[in-house]
């Protein structure tokens, strides 16, 4: 049996050799597909560009003979990371012109919006974890996930990335240095992040700055990303009272007074979605605590 597997019907109006087991190809993909979106989200930070990647990998899946796959799994795996590095490689040129700060789009991640369940929620999947991803190079990103996250040998990711064993070792090792060194030493209960949430929602809701101000560390930092469609504040802005001014007049002048938001999981975390004509209009928010004492970002 021959391996010409690109689907659909011959010259003679007859089905290729390979059509028969596309059912199978297809069961396959839809298998890995939670595991290739979790991989693609991580790496790019990006819902629509993650989505690119698991259809680009479909394709080349398809295109491929049989006979050089001996595990699918790591087949697939491996294209989606090489898919993602290379696209980050070519996205970074276009992040530093970037006008403004570059956030990762953020995931609503709730049981409605995924009913598949083909969403891994942990603690790799926060907002603040992906800001840190990113100051980290695409082969960095990759080894650092893959082994970190998704618990790969090394000998397996020296096979995805194309680097030797010993390389994916030092890697890492950078890698784990920088995300360490960066990361906040305390962690907020979940409860915290509730309450945290709450009340900040209640203090901007009646314009309360003191009460804002009890909830934000005193070096808090503001980013803000519109994703080139929605206004937002260009530059990072640093400490409590600044914070909480741009909050309070960015809710005020900016934002529709008709909007309706609700509690929302985002990306794992506590966090609020609006909308607007009961369509999506801006932003999530979302919080941790730093430091000994408990703080806000947005």
């Amino acid at each position: 049996m021959q391996n010409d597997e690109g689907g659909g019907a011959s010259a003679s109006g007859g089905m290729r050799p390979g059509d028969a087991d596309i059912p199978l190809r297809l069961a396959t993909f839809d298998q890995y597909r939670g595991l290739l979106f979790s991989i693609a989200y991580r790496m790019l930070g990006s819902v629509a560009d993650a989505e690119d990647m698991l259809q680009e990998t479909f394709i080349r899946r398809q295109q491929a003979s049989n006979d050089e796959i001996r595990s699918p799994r790591a087949f697939l795996i491996t294209i989606i990371s090489r898919l993602c590095i290379n696209h980050l490689q070519s996205a970074r040129v276009q992040r530093e012109e970037y006008v403004g700060q570059w956030l990762p789009e953020p995931l609503v991640t709730e049981p409605a919006n995924d009913p598949l369940g083909i969403i891994r929620v942990d603690e790799s999947l926060s907002m603040a974890f992906l800001v840190l991803l990113e100051r980290l190079t695409p082969v960095e990103r990759a080894v650092f996930l893959l082994r970190e996250v998704f618990e790969y040998e090394y000998i397996e990711i020296a096979g995805i990335v194309g680097q030797s064993a010993t390389n994916c070792r030092q890697i890492l090792r950078r890698a784990r240095q920088y995300v360490s060194a960066m990361r906040p030493r305390f962690k907020a209960s979940t409860q915290e992040q509730n309450d945290l949430l709450g009340r900040f929602r209640q203090a901007t809701a009646i314009g309360d700055m003191d009460g804002l101000l009890a909830l934000l560390a005193r070096d808090v930092v503001l980013y803000a990303d519109g994703g080139s469609k929605a206004i937002a504040v260009p530059n990072q802005i640093h400490g409590a009272d600044k914070v909480a001014r741009a909050i309070l007049i960015g809710l005020k002048k900016l934002v529709p007074q008709n909007r309706v938001s609700r509690l929302a999981q985002i990306n794992g975390k506590p966090g609020i979605v609006s909308y607007l004509a009961g369509s999506h209009f801006q932003s999530s928010r979302s919080m941790r605590a730093t430091g000994a004492s408990r703080g806000f970002t947005s």
